[in-house]
């Protein structure tokens, strides 16, 4: 496993590590609980590995041009690692609602996936050779696709640390007006 990928495993298997069914069910009024959360980044891995194996097949990198908007979001994401909150998640990466030991089994295998087609686009292809477009960051390398997955993680493990422990303070503050 990329050393990368092992951050992105060891950040979901301690955060969610000791989880009660509660906790991963515990979230803020209109935003995705922590299961979902899960399931989203499995889907995420997921959908990486699906264009991984599409550049495999045809044989060659499936990257377009960056556009100016894309080179920024690549700065913010890639060199300094900033997720920024409240994104609408694109429509094939959204939650359906599955059950936490599910996601949790699915974000493991699908980690695995992504790891093994990763591996195997940068051996065709090389690490630096930008592979193909993120639906933001627009067309990126591996190495890049292994950051940005690592940032996402992340960032979402901070939600769901913040879930675990009944929300963020702005959330309980609040909760506390009302």
């Amino acid at each position: 496993m990329h050393p990368l990928t092992e951050k992105i495993r060891e950040a979901i298997a301690t955060t969610t590590e000791g989880l009660t069914e509660e906790q991963l069910r515990r979230h803020p009024e209109g935003k995705w609980d922590s299961a979902s959360i899960l399931e989203h980044l499995a889907l995420t891995f997921g959908g990486t590995t699906r264009v991984m194996d599409k550049c495999v097949r045809e044989g060659r990198p499936l990257a377009t041009s960056a556009s100016m908007r894309h080179r920024i979001a690549q700065l913010l994401v890639l060199r300094f690692n900033y997720i920024p909150s409240g994104r609408k998640a694109p429509e094939r990466v959204v939650p359906s609602g599955i059950g936490s030991k599910e996601a949790l089994q699915l974000i493991f295998t699908n980690l695995e996936r992504m790891d093994e087609a990763l591996r195997i686009c940068e051996e065709q292809f090389g690490c630096k050779k930008k592979i193909a477009d993120h639906p933001v960051l627009g067309p990126i390398p591996i190495s890049g696709w292994r950051k940005f997955h690592l940032a996402h993680t992340l960032h979402h493990m901070k939600q769901i640390q913040e879930r675990a422990r009944g929300g963020s303070e702005a959330d309980r503050k609040l909760a506390a007006a009302r």
